[in-house]
């Protein structure tokens, strides 16, 4: 098998990312996961970052927070989740800073699904469900989250 690999670049304002893994036979199966775990965890923080230049996210990460002020953990805590995040309270914000007059209507749709997608994901994680790689205690995973965060301040 000749040597295969991951290799991502990013370089966009500020965010500079360099992301290379060569893979071999005998590569362990866990570092080429931990290796695309820890590219999850800096798209997910620049998806964010990039939401919140298009719409105020301030306002939605408020409204999840007071819808969610309350939840519990676990089984409830999760359907509570579900059903704060699809209340009139949040959808009524999330409609708030998606209407844009400059885009067009299919654009505001795909805007909103972003901004649902952030909210559920927030309000699920509030609830102690883990839906995405960052919260798995590897140290390879917890030096991406710890440079997602430094690059996201």
């Amino acid at each position: 098998m000749e040597n295969e690999g991951i290799q991502f670049v990013a370089k966009m304002g500020n965010w500079v990312a360099v992301r290379k893994l060569t893979v071999e036979e005998k590569t362990d199966p866990i570092m080429v996961m931990e290796f695309l775990a820890g590219l999850s965890v800096s798209f997910d923080g620049k998806m964010e970052e990039f939401l919140g230049k298009a719409v105020e996210t301030a306002k939605l990460n408020a409204a999840i927070d007071e819808a969610t002020a309350s939840l519990g953990k676990g089984e409830k805590g999760i359907s509570e989740a579900i059903a704060q995040v699809n209340s009139i309270a949040v959808n009524k914000t999330i409609n708030e800073i998606c209407e844009k007059p400059e885009l067009q209507k299919k654009e505001i749709e795909e805007l909103k699904e972003f901004c649902k997608i952030l909210a559920m994901r927030k309000a699920l994680m509030k609830a102690g469900l883990r839906i995405d790689f960052s919260t798995i205690e590897t140290r390879a995973i917890k030096a991406a989250v710890k440079k997602a965060k430094k690059l996201n301040k």
